[in-house]
């Protein structure tokens, strides 16, 4: 590509090794989870929520578990400022929830903010300025002692207004751009807030550590975020929060592994809402966390309504191939997955494991709501044999006989690469049932009757090409005996290759389900179905089909 030397790494490395967080293996508790959905994810949006929406979202923030959510800036604007006024006047914040507001260090911005709290029981107070070398030098033009006293100066004015303003409030600070802020300005900066705010362990202060713009790969965000956890005052008064936007597409990574390098809490949205390429999808990183053992105290368990009620109020739409939430993430369109995904949830039946290990698929899609049928086994030309059984056998309790499978699988991709387009399970039992079931044409049989004589003597009344016959026969069994008595009236070889039943479970009625599989003389192979309230009229049925597709 042309001008890679106009680029250079603009991050910042710690002035020691900071990868103590190298040394463990996952994050192995829930951190403290803070929505941003209806601030840094409404502000990204091309048309912001209104009112309704907004109060609506809250709502539906509080169902999910959120104990900590940012509102707004309402500073910013009057429709914030009125949200804001609306969930305290309307008594709409549970006592549990915790709700954020942001603003800049600016006298009447500040005054502003805590004017729009008055009669809130608990708030936090998030108060940022930038940080970076790029925003000091072009932005502010000021120098690290001027930014640091931007920085100061709303935290006294934090102190001076919360103490004039009834309710319980903890403060919060970022400073922006830290990703692109020399390490140790950003400890320094920080802890000159922390001096000013006292924290305690009653009324412990926030350190938020913003990927305002990711610039670096993960691990360098991780180390960086660990030299900060090992150089803030009074760590133990103090919770290190992470606000990872994705623009390197690592945000999910960049939360991971400040986990591991010690943060405490994640500021993020549903489905990584928000500015550019958007904040940490905070779906994708709680249930990554479950896929491990870990409950991530979130109420993903029915993902569906979910993506529904953030359509409906942001006008985003989720992506297909979104982790754990698209419409395709547990599809297997590829035969060689959906044989080894029934293969896995066959043995999972047989061993009823304590752990979910199934290939393909990270976490049982149950779990939050999906269901295997719909939206693991997906069939179109590139479908496998065994998808397509394990979709007949969990939809509508057809268990195709393994040697039948590959001959039905065929007829289903045929199907589908003419129409060029996936199949429902009902096109997948239509094509079943055209195919295989109950045929009567152009051979078919109105009555068999049987005696045992010499094992079993048949009666069979055939009508085969509009003439119609009764002919006796005989044979060690009732299929036998009717197969011998078809063979006087057919002139073609064949045997009866392949014979097998089951009850037909899920269905209300009482049926049972016969397959047949007859060979010819040069070795050619042909199944029919039948499916009837009585075991023999079916296997008769299903004779009567796999001669029927022999003749045609």
């Amino acid at each position: 590509m042309k001008n890679v030397e106009k680029y250079a790494r603009g991050y910042y490395m710690p002035p020691f090794e900071c990868n103590d967080w190298v040394k463990k293996e996952y994050v192995d508790k829930a951190p403290i989870w803070c929505s941003v959905d209806l601030r840094d994810g409404n502000q990204a949006l091309v048309i912001p929520m209104s009112l309704e929406q907004k109060l609506e979202f809250f709502t539906y923030l509080c169902k999910l578990g959120f104990k900590e959510i940012e509102v707004g800036f309402p500073a910013a604007s009057e429709t914030e400022y009125d949200f804001l006024r609306a969930l305290i006047e309307r008594n709409l914040i549970p006592d549990d929830v915790t709700i954020q507001v942001l603003t800049q260090s600016r006298e009447h911005i500040i005054a502003k903010t805590f004017e729009a709290l008055r009669g809130v029981k608990k708030a936090i107070v998030h108060l940022y300025n930038s940080t970076s070398v790029s925003q000091r030098e072009q932005v502010f033009r000021k120098s690290k002692e001027e930014i640091v006293e931007i920085a100061k100066f709303g935290a006294r004015l934090f102190n001076e207004y919360a103490q004039k303003t009834e309710g319980d409030f903890i403060f919060e600070y970022s400073p922006e751009s830290f990703t692109g802020t020399e390490m140790e300005f950003a400890r320094d900066i920080c802890n000159e807030v922390i001096k000013i705010w006292k924290p305690t362990p009653n009324r412990k202060v926030i350190i938020n550590l913003p990927v305002t713009v990711s610039m670096s790969m993960p691990h360098v965000y991780a180390s960086q975020v660990e030299y900060m956890c090992k150089s803030l005052i009074d760590r133990e008064n103090v919770i290190v929060s992470l606000h990872p936007h994705n623009d390197r597409g690592c945000a999910i990574a960049d939360s991971e592994l400040g986990l591991l390098a010690g943060a405490d809490r994640i500021e993020g949205t549903l489905f990584g809402n928000g500015e550019r390429t958007g904040n940490v999808d905070i779906i994708t990183l709680a249930l990554n966390m479950y896929s491990h053992g870990v409950d991530p105290h979130l109420d993903f368990d029915n993902i569906l309504p979910i993506v529904a009620e953030y359509e409906k109020v942001t006008g985003m739409k989720v992506n297909e191939r979104q982790p754990y939430s698209g419409r395709l993430v547990f599809a297997a369109f590829s035969g060689s997955h959906q044989d080894a995904i029934a293969k896995g949830m066959k043995w999972r039946e047989e061993k009823n494991p304590k752990h979910w290990s199934v290939p393909y698929l990270p976490i049982d899609p149950k779990d939050i709501g999906r269901e295997y049928e719909g939206d693991v086994i997906r069939i179109n030309s590139q479908s496998g044999k065994g998808g397509i059984g394990y979709l007949m056998e969990q939809r509508y309790g057809i268990v195709i006989p393994q040697k039948m499978r590959e001959n039905f699988g065929y007829a289903v991709k045929s199907v589908s690469d003419r129409a060029h387009k996936e199949l429902q399970p009902q096109e997948v039992y239509d094509v079943f049932q055209e195919k295989y079931v109950n045929i009567a044409c152009p051979l078919a049989i109105t009555e068999h009757h049987y005696k045992q004589i010499d094992g079993i003597q048949s009666t069979v009344t055939v009508d085969y090409n509009g003439k119609k016959s009764i002919v006796e026969a005989q044979g060690n069994g009732r299929l036998d005996a009717v197969s011998n008595a078809i063979k006087k009236l057919l002139p073609r070889e064949y045997h009866i290759a392949e014979y097998q039943e089951h009850a037909l479970s899920k269905t209300s009625k009482s049926q049972a389900v016969a397959y047949v599989c007859v060979e010819n003389a040069e070795g050619n192979k042909f199944w029919g179905v039948g499916i009837h309230n009585d075991i023999i009229e079916a296997s008769v049925k299903a004779l009567v089909s796999a001669i029927n597709n022999m003749i045609k």
